[in-house]
């Protein structure tokens, strides 16, 4: 990100649309410099005391005009979000009146800040690491209560400590590495390779292992679980979603594949965020549009978290419901026997065939029999052989764990070096690399490419 400290930042850090407060915040050198030309305090003895707020009225000092009243807060360098001056104006809210005072502070020196700038600054002038930046969009974007508590131990730096622990950790065994390359004859008593091996493999090799894992922890109760609802036409799969949600969400009628498109949704079971996705149903479609409905169901359940596969009770196994079930074959599926609520149509050994090969929970779409006990199977099927979701305080996200990965693999093979009684120069090699890897995760060897990725993420004003 192209950010100067000489360059004075602005932008409207609150959502568009109609609300009580708008906020514009400016960041930089030139803060107090505008605030002074373009605000008008009521109590003038009072104004421009750091981290305080005064009440006055925004003017165009060219004109003179009144553009709004307001309450202006200056928060003095270093002690900002930034660690520059910055300056807080809440105005009325409106789209008209926060461009207005947006324009008017870039007329005097600020230009529009880049999505996530004023947070890159804060990344940048040391305030926060990379971990606690990530875990701003984090917070926002959270899908359920256990997921805000994680990001906002993350934001308080836990995760960022707990990596410096083994950092310093791997430093540490380096240090005793080098000094081993640099004296060969004190080798044993410098670094004994029983020793180090197994003081690897306790205090870096098995700690991540544990980071890596709960990353399944934080997948869940941050981004969600991905539900895809799959099915051959007319089973009942928009008549579920309808009713997980309690809404009419999607259209439902007589005529076979209504849904051409999917169709998300949000749910929280017991806690646990679903992402639901009703999809078209799969056959042969009969047109442009239909096809590529289905070309997106087919999509959809390559990167599902969670397949609910819709069977019509009511009517024998299609030679379709048996496709699709070829599909679902090793993948994280239950199946839904919908429309218990009409006369049987499965066979016995079809009702067999189905549940020996998934966990099936039967149900009426229509009459909501059985809502509850799929709800609590869904649960149940996230949940088992999981991690203790509800211990872990440092959860790492994916750009995380491909780090942790790579530095697990990097530990691991310098303990394999002294296991070996390999040369202590590929012991140190392995071990700068497992460092430079743990360094990725909170900043300080990250690539700017990598940066320019996470911090593109971020909304205006953050």
């Amino acid at each position: 990100m192209n950010s100067s400290p000489d360059d004075t930042i602005t932008a409207i850090a609150t959502p568009p649309g109609q609300a009580g407060i708008g906020i514009v915040r400016i960041s930089g050198p030139k803060a107090l410099p505008i605030a002074k030309e373009i605000f008008r305090p009521k109590k003038p003895e009072s104004v421009f005391h750091t981290h305080r707020l005064s009440l006055g009225h925004l003017v165009d000092p060219d004109s003179g005009a009144a553009i709004d009243e307001v309450l202006l807060s200056y928060m003095k360098a270093p002690h900002t979000y930034t660690r520059e001056d910055v300056v807080e104006i809440n105005s009325h809210s409106g789209y008209m009146i926060l461009s207005k005072i947006l324009q008017l502070v870039m007329d005097h020196g600020a230009r529009l800040a880049s999505p996530g700038e004023f947070t890159f600054r804060a990344f940048v002038n040391g305030r926060i690491d990379l971990t606690q930046a990530e875990a701003v969009v984090d917070i926002v974007n959270s899908q359920s209560e256990r997921g805000l508590q994680l990001v906002a131990e993350q934001i308080k730096g836990a995760l960022r400590r707990r990596i410096e622990q083994l950092r310093d950790e791997a430093v540490e065994i380096l240090a005793h590495a080098e000094v081993a390359i640099d004296f060969p004859e004190e080798d044993h008593e410098i670094l004994s390779r029983e020793e180090g091996m197994l003081r690897i493999r306790e205090k870096l090799v098995e700690p991540l292992r544990t980071l890596i894992v709960d990353h399944k922890s934080r997948h869940i109760w941050v981004d969600g679980i991905n539900t895809v609802i799959i099915g051959r036409v007319n089973v009942g799969k928009s008549s579920l979603l309808n009713r997980l949600l309690n809404e009419q969400r999607a259209i439902v009628t007589p005529v076979p594949g209504t849904t051409r498109d999917v169709i998300e949704s949000t749910l929280n079971i017991e806690g646990i965020p679903l992402r639901l996705v009703d999809t078209a149903g799969l056959r042969q479609g009969k047109d442009q549009v239909e096809r590529i409905g289905i070309h997106l169901t087919r999509q959809k359940m390559q990167s599902a978290d969670l397949i609910l596969l819709v069977i019509d009770q009511s009517e024998p196994l299609e030679q379709e419901d048996k496709e699709i079930l070829d599909q679902c074959r090793g993948r994280k599926a239950l199946i839904v026997v919908n429309k218990t609520d009409l006369p049987h149509g499965l066979s016995p050994r079809e009702k067999e065939l189905l549940s020996s090969e998934f966990p099936t929970v039967a149900i009426s779409a229509i009459t909501g029999e059985g809502i509850d006990r799929l709800k609590q199977a869904i649960v149940d099927f996230i949940l088992k052989d999981g991690p203790d979701l509800g211990s872990s305080h440092v959860a790492p996200n994916l750009r995380h764990r491909k780090a942790l990965e790579e530095a697990l693999a990097c530990f691991t093979r310098a303990a394999d070096v002294l296991r070996d009684s390999l040369s202590m120069e590929l012991l140190a090699l392995e071990l700068r690399s497992g460092i430079d890897s743990l360094g990725q995760i909170i900043g300080e060897t990250t690539p700017e490419d990598v940066l320019e990725s996470i911090f593109s993420q971020f909304c205006l004003g953050k």
